[in-house]
C-alpha cells in the first residue's frame, strides 16, 4: 500500500467515536485506532469535550497526528482561519 500525506478528516458536533465505530463495523479493512480530547476550544465545544477518532476505512487512514501538543497547536491555528495556510499550519506544527 502507498504511503499519502494527506489524511482526510471527518468533523462531527457530537457522536464522533459512535460514528467511527458504525462505520469500521460496515466496512472491510476498518478499525477505531485511538480516541483522544481535543484540548482547543472549537466551534463544537471547550477543550477536552471533543473527542478526535482516529481510524481506518478501507485501510485509508483518517484523522492523522499522535503528538497531543503539536495537534493542540495546530488545531489552535486551524480554527482562526476562514482559508487555509499551509506555512501558518506547519509553523504551527513545527513550534
Amino acid at each position: 500500500m502507498a504511503r499519502t500525506k494527506i489524511f482526510p478528516s471527518l468533523w462531527y458536533t457530537k457522536d464522533a467515536e459512535a460514528a467511527a465505530r458504525l462505520y469500521a463495523s460496515i466496512f472491510p479493512n476498518s478499525r477505531v485506532d485511538k480516541v483522544t480530547s481535543l484540548m482547543s476550544e472549537s466551534p463544537s465545544g471547550p477543550p477536552g469535550s471533543v473527542s478526535v477518532v482516529n481510524f481506518t476505512l478501507f485501510g485509508q487512514r483518517f484523522m492523522s497526528g499522535g503528538d497531543p501538543v503539536r495537534s493542540k497547536k495546530v488545531t489552535d491555528a486551524l480554527l482562526k482561519m476562514i482559508k487555509l495556510d499551509i506555512a501558518t499550519l506547519e509553523k504551527a506544527y513545527r513550534s
